[in-house]
């Protein structure tokens, strides 16, 4: 996925990676990661769990916009099934 994000990132469209395997990133150095260490298969976390997964998807595009560096890897530090989210109230973005 790193890589693809790299190639359109060249084309002047930004990305953001969901990653599960922080070590394969550091390798491939996507333009920005979001690491989440959740099982496979769960990239925004667990079925049915709205304000979780509208918590990703917030992050995630605040990273569009806040990441400058290239290849920089941002840990929430989320823990599965053991977090409590609340849905993101508003979604202006710096």
């Amino acid at each position: 996925m790193g890589l693809i994000a790299r190639v359109i990132e060249s084309f002047g469209i930004p990305t953001v990676c969901i990653i599960a395997l922080r070590e394969i990133a550091e390798r491939v150095r996507p333009p920005r990661a979001i690491h989440l260490k959740w099982p496979f298969g769960h990239p925004l976390g667990e079925p049915g769990n709205r304000a979780q997964q509208l918590c990703v998807l917030y992050i995630a595009l605040q990273a569009l916009y806040t990441v400058r560096e290239s290849g920089t890897i941002y840990d929430p530090g989320w823990r599965w099934r053991r977090e409590e989210y609340e849905e993101p109230d508003r979604w202006d973005l710096p």
